[in-house]
C-alpha cells in the first residue's frame, strides 16, 4: 500500500496545485480504492488457494478466519490512512520549506539591489563637492591636495569595487570612515571635529555590513548645522563587541526632505546578515546608532 501511494503521488502530483485541490481529492480516492482492491485480491487469493487445497482450512476455523480477515482489512484501511497523513505532512512541510527558501532568496536579492543602489548614489552626492575642494587645494596647497586625492581615490575604489558578499572587515570600514571624515574636515574646517576610539588589536577577523558606517556619518553632516562657533562633534567608539556613531544634535532649520530610507536600509541589511537589530538612541542632546560587530562565520550572506 505504501509503495502504491508513492506511485499515486507521482501520477496525481501537481506542483502548481494548492494543498486541497481536485488532484489531491483524486489521490485520496484512488488510494482507498487501491487499498480495497488489494484487500479483496488477498481475500480471493486465500479463497482460491483453499479451494485448490494448497491451504488447508478446517471448518471450525472458517468463521474465525473470516472475522480475523475483517479485522485485518479494517486495520489495513486504518494504517493506510496514517500513511497518507504522514505523506501529506511531509509534502506540506517540504512546500513550506520551499516557500521560506524562495522568500529568503527574494529578501537577499532585494538587499543586494539596495546595496548596489546605495553604492551608486554615493557618487553624485559626494563627488561634486570633493572635486571642487580638490581643485581649490591644488592651487593653495599641493601637498594637501595630494593627500586629499589619495583619500578620495581609496574612497572611490571601495565604493565601485562591487562587494557581492555584503560584508567588509571592520578595519576597512574604519579606514573608509577616516578617509571620508578627513575629506569633510578639509571642507568644513573647525566646524567639524571627530574622534575614532577603536580597539585596533582586537579588530582582526571582525566584520560589518559593507558601507554601514559611512552613510551614518553622511546623515549626521547632512542633517546638522556646522559652524566654527558650534562645531559638530562625531565620535566613533568601540565598546566591546559593539561600535557606535554618536553626534551632538544641532539640526538645520531648513532641513532637506528625507525619506528616512538610509537607516531602514541599514537595519534591513544588518538583520539579513546577522539576525540582530541596530540600536538607535536619541535623548534630545545626542544621537547615536550602534551596531554589534559580527564575526565572519556568523554572517548569513550568499556565497
Amino acid at each position: 500500500m505504501c509503495l502504491s501511494n508513492i506511485r499515486l503521488l507521482v501520477v496525481f502530483g501537481d506542483e502548481k496545485s494548492p494543498p486541497i485541490s481536485k488532484s489531491t481529492k483524486k489521490f485520496y480516492l484512488a488510494s482507498f480504492v487501491m487499498s480495497a482492491v488489494i484487500i479483496i485480491c488477498i481475500y480471493w487469493l486465500g479463497q482460491y488457494l483453499t479451494f485448490r487445497g494448497i491451504i488447508e482450512q478446517h471448518e471450525p476455523f472458517r468463521v474465525r478466519g473470516n472475522v480475523i480477515y475483517l479485522y485485518l482489512s479494517l486495520q489495513g484501511f486504518f494504517i493506510n490512512g496514517i500513511v497518507l497523513l504522514l505523506q501529506n505532512f511531509i509534502i506540506v512541510q517540504d512546500s513550506n520549506n520551499q516557500v521560506q527558501l524562495e522568500n529568503s532568496r527574494l529578501i537577499a536579492a532585494r538587499s543586494q539591489a539596495a546595496n548596489e543602489l546605495l553604492l551608486q548614489q554615493i557618487h553624485p552626492h559626494f563627488l561634486f563637492n570633493a572635486l571642487n575642494i580638490l581643485k581649490s587645494l591644488i592651487k593653495r596647497s599641493p601637498d594637501k591636495a595630494e593627500d586629499y586625492l589619495l583619500r578620495l581615490s581609496d574612497f572611490l575604489r571601495v565604493s565601485i569595487s562591487g562587494n557581492k558578499s555584503g560584508i567588509a572587515s571592520l578595519n576597512d570600514e574604519l579606514k573608509l570612515c577616516a578617509d571620508y571624515l578627513e575629506m569633510q574636515k578639509v571642507r568644513f574646517g573647525e566646524a567639524l571635529s571627530f574622534n575614532l576610539d577603536i580597539q585596533e588589536k582586537e579588530s582582526s577577523g571582525l566584520v560589518l555590513p559593507v558601507f554601514s558606517l559611512q552613510p551614518l556619518l553622511e546623515n549626521v553632516i547632512k542633517h546638522n548645522e556646522l559652524t566654527d562657533a558650534a562645531p559638530l562633534n562625531i565620535n566613533i567608539k568601540q565598546n566591546g563587541n559593539w561600535i557606535s556613531v554618536t553626534n551632538n544634535i544641532q539640526l538645520k532649520s531648513n532641513l532637506e526632505h528625507s525619506t528616512g530610507s538610509g537607516l531602514a536600509n541599514l537595519a534591513e541589511r544588518y538583520n539579513l546578515l546577522s539576525g540582530d537589530e541596530i540600536d538607535i538612541r536619541d535623548d534630545g542632546l545626542t544621537f547615536s546608532v550602534s551596531l554589534k560587530i559580527l564575526k565572519h562565520e556568523d554572517c548569513n550572506y550568499r556565497r
